[in-house]
């Protein structure tokens, strides 16, 4: 007997709430916003990274959205002063990672 089985014979009545699902993947959408994404491309000490900005939704919604595109790239990269900074040159990748998710992408800087 597992403990599904124990818990039903302790409360019959009781019916599971299935609502914490919605709450979940609620969680999982992130805010579109009107203005672009600018997707700019500097070297620092000689090595190249990639800068996302201007962003206008929440912060954890930004964090998550780079916490994403690091995994996915299999790259390294932070998150600092509402920027999403990405080790190496991926402009093309991530404007066509943030382009299928739904997002408005701008190149700037060659």
């Amino acid at each position: 007997m597992d403990l599904q089985d124990q818990l039903k014979n302790l409360f019959p009545d009781h019916e599971p709430d299935t609502s914490s699902d919605d709450i979940q993947n609620e969680a999982t959408d992130l805010w579109m916003q009107d203005e672009p994404i600018i997707c700019k491309y500097e070297k620092r000490k000689g090595k190249p990274i990639t800068i996302l900005e201007g962003y206008t939704g929440a912060t954890e919604d930004f964090k998550a959205l780079a916490k994403d595109l690091k995994t996915t790239l299999s790259v390294g990269g932070s998150f600092k002063d509402d920027k999403i900074i990405i080790q190496g040159d991926f402009r093309d990748k991530i404007m066509k990672i943030l382009k299928d998710k739904g997002f408005l992408v701008k190149r700037v800087g060659g």
